[in-house]
């Protein structure tokens, strides 16, 4: 969810941009994109749970409500921490993509706003990822 909106928002402003210099699109693109991680984090961390509790795959102990619960619980800092950060990433994308579009020679400095709210989507991702490893 949060990676939609991020994207949406990233793309609201990669399209407005483009509209005026569609030549920037190299520049442009990979700012866009960046909020799609927390998806794909989210969709890891989904993939390891079905395969943990046997819908992918063998079972690798038995399921019981507690053990259910726990899964939930797994899911839950990279799912919390995905729709925000996701969310926030979006809209630091897009002062990002206005930087990039008046000067793409500063790549650099407007990766670096969205780079620093990657970091918490990663913690989010890890800490399920550690969690997950109990279950």
């Amino acid at each position: 969810i949060g990676s939609s909106y991020g994207l949406g928002y990233a793309g609201q402003a990669a399209s407005g941009a483009l509209s005026e210099d569609p030549d920037k699109f190299g520049v442009i693109f990979p700012i866009q994109a960046l909020p799609g991680s927390q998806g794909i984090f989210g969709l890891l961390v989904g993939f390891l749970i079905l395969v943990k509790i046997g819908v992918l795959g063998a079972v690798t102990g038995e399921m019981t409500t507690m053990r259910g619960i726990y899964a939930l619980i797994c899911a839950l800092p990279v799912g919390v921490v995905g729709v925000v950060s996701g969310i926030w990433m979006g809209k630091a994308c897009t002062s990002s993509i206005q930087l990039v579009s008046r000067k793409p020679s500063e790549f650099g400095k407007a990766i670096i706003a969205p780079a620093l709210i990657e970091t918490y989507a990663v913690f989010g991702l890890l800490m399920s990822f550690m969690m997950w490893l109990k279950l």
